[in-house]
């Protein structure tokens, strides 16, 4: 190899380390961008029902927003916070009342099946891993944790906002940028490829904000004739959990059935089986009718995505695998198969 393609290959390996130094920003690039995606649809919709011009309809959109997110805060979340604190309260007794069902149930199979010597020794085993202590040290500094925590989710929220927001209001120079760093000759097809992405990323929105509002609505009145208490907290916490396929759904579970533990494990079990049919109900026939211009993912496409993005970004990358996926599976589909592997041909020996 020549000098030049040593320092090519050189450069190469630099600009890759860097990027995945620098991979925690990026996901969060790619969250203001999908954001940002979410404001130009909503533009774009009032901009063809309203027939005006597009910084009128901006200025529609971000006022209609803020007037959403207003009276959400003002009437939605004092209500929910509120449920929301009782449902923490009441969490440590269900977990209880979990554990000494467990334990009952340990107690009377190892009493069958081994005999009380069994018994005994299960009892000092639970005794002796219940007399720990908490160090009060190190619960203040799990709340300084927590504390630190929050203050950079919040810093983070702020920048994905913000550049959300400039992206919305001039995105065809921001796509134009983004075009220049691809070479020449490519940058027509790929100014279709990133169109494609942009098709792709709000079909997938509205199809999940469409289907996270009719397991909320579903959740709720299931809830409501179970007699379920905090049905707004429960309802809410599926349809937001509703967004992260197959783990998501698992989450939303776990609050509404430890709150009807406390009434009766008869009205837990009832509470996952209706958990189960609405699950069902989305997975085969809410996303099939309202998805059906989505770019279609594989269940276990799907999950292998939401691990490898989980453990390559953290947290936030399993709220955005989906989303993730999509756009990869566009670039694949464009880039690699259309443009590069269907593009080679053998020599005429070969052949």
């Amino acid at each position: 190899m020549r000098f030049g393609q040593w320092l090519g290959l050189i450069a190469t390996a630099a600009a890759l380390v860097l990027l995945w130094s620098l991979r925690e920003v990026l996901v969060l690039v790619f969250a203001a961008v999908v954001l940002a995606m979410a404001i130009c649809t909503l533009v774009g919709v009032t901009q063809e029902r309203l027939r005006c011009n597009r910084p009128l309809a901006l200025f529609i959109s971000l006022g209609g927003l803020l007037v959403v997110v207003v009276l959400t805060t003002a009437v939605v979340v004092p209500p929910f916070v509120a449920q929301f604190q009782e449902l923490l309260r009441q969490l440590p007794a269900a977990l209880q009342l979990a554990m000494q069902l467990l334990r009952r149930t340990l107690d009377q199979s190892s009493q069958m099946l081994y005999g009380r010597e069994a018994l005994q020794w299960l009892q000092k085993s639970w005794l002796s891993q219940g007399s720990g202590s908490l160090d009060p040290t190190e619960g203040f500094l799990k709340l300084l944790g927590i504390a630190g925590n929050l203050g950079s989710g919040l810093v983070e929220l702020l920048f994905v906002v913000a550049v959300s927001l400039m992206v919305a209001i001039q995105p065809q120079a921001y796509r134009e940028i983004s075009i220049l760093l691809v070479p020449s000759f490519y940058r027509r097809r790929f100014r279709d490829v990133l169109t494609l992405c942009g098709e792709a990323l709000s079909s997938w929105m509205a199809g999940v904000l469409i289907s996270s509002l009719c397991v909320g609505v579903l959740a709720a009145i299931g809830l409501s004739l179970l007699g379920v208490k905090l049905v707004a907290a429960n309802a809410l916490l599926a349809g937001l959990l509703n967004i992260i396929p197959n783990i998501g759904p698992t989450l939303s579970t776990v609050f509404p059935m430890s709150v009807a533990l406390l009434d009766s494990p008869v009205k837990a079990l009832l509470v996952l089986l209706l958990y189960v049919v609405i699950q069902h109900i989305e997975s085969y026939l809410i996303t099939p009718s309202v998805m059906h211009h989505q770019v279609k993912l594989l269940p276990g496409l799907t999950l292998i995505a939401q691990f490898f993005f989980t453990v390559i970004f953290g947290p936030l990358g399993l709220l955005l695998a989906l989303p993730l996926a999509v756009c990869l599976q566009v670039l694949v589909r464009e880039v690699l198969i259309q443009d590069v592997l269907n593009g080679w041909e053998l020599p005429m020996a070969e052949r």
